[in-house]
């Protein structure tokens, strides 16, 4: 479709059964219908995959089994790898789009003939209930306030693999995302937001987000190994990264 470029959706399962349901339905709800999404079985250890299984009817789902647990930059990577889409978008296992995400989204980067788009999210907790939204969204973000201040979702985010292709999220535990819009901005590629709430976040208990002595730990990693920041810009990076989300929440 010349008017409706093949979307590929980059989806890794691991131990989701609770949620994986709803994500997928949340797509195929979709008003923009052309796309392909690849579902990565990181090796899930209860009923996420027989719950994927029940969706194969339709032909745009597609399952990956991988032989061994690999975490989700390597299982993003390696949708990455196998997609067939000009477009790429990511969605984890317990996150929603709302109907209209896809069709918004495409319009605007054909229109403006963008590389690099997201848009607002509201954040929800386990039951499905808001819980907030984050308050930091900026249209056009320097790289430096992208860099202490990541306003950018996972799941907003659309890519055009016409104007940019060398797409790959660094293979750390956490902040990999971070890492790639970093990585990606350094490349040339501005992102623009969409100033429209077009995704829902699932906070989840226990998680390692949640956990701000561990967040900041992989934060640390992220600017030293990945961005290679010297130790002080490091730090001071690290300290206005904790500040702005603590503003984000108030």
């Amino acid at each position: 479709m010349i008017n409706k470029p093949l979307v590929s959706i980059i989806t890794p399962l691991f131990n989701s059964e609770k949620y994986i349901a709803e994500t997928i339905e949340s797509v195929i709800s979709q008003t923009y219908d052309n796309w392909e999404l690849i579902i990565i079985n990181d090796c899930s250890s209860d009923n996420g995959r027989d719950i994927v299984l029940n969706y194969l009817y339709d032909k745009r789902v597609v399952l990956i089994d991988l032989n061994h647990n690999v975490g989700p930059a390597k299982s993003r990577n390696h949708g990455i790898k196998i997609s067939k889409g000009r477009y790429l978008s990511f969605l984890d296992s317990d996150d929603i789009w709302l109907r209209n995400k896809l069709e918004i989204q495409v319009s605007f980067m054909l229109e403006n003939n963008l590389g690099f788009t997201y848009c607002r999210y509201n954040r929800i907790n386990e039951d499905g209930e808001f819980i907030g939204f984050p308050k930091s969204f900026i249209e056009l973000p320097t790289f430096k306030e992208l860099t202490y201040n990541c306003m950018i979702g996972c799941l907003t985010v659309m890519l055009d693999r016409k104007i940019y292709n060398n797409i790959e999220f660094p293979n750390i535990i956490k902040r990999q995302d971070h890492g790639l819009w970093l990585n990606l901005f350094k490349a040339g590629l501005q992102p623009h937001g969409i100033n429209k709430v077009l995704a829902k976040y699932r906070v989840r208990r226990n998680s390692v987000s949640s956990n701000k002595v561990i967040a900041a730990k992989y934060q640390w990693k992220l600017y030293r190994e990945i961005m290679n920041f010297n130790m002080l810009y490091s730090a001071i990076c690290l300290i206005k990264y904790f500040f702005n989300g603590i503003k984000n929440r108030l």
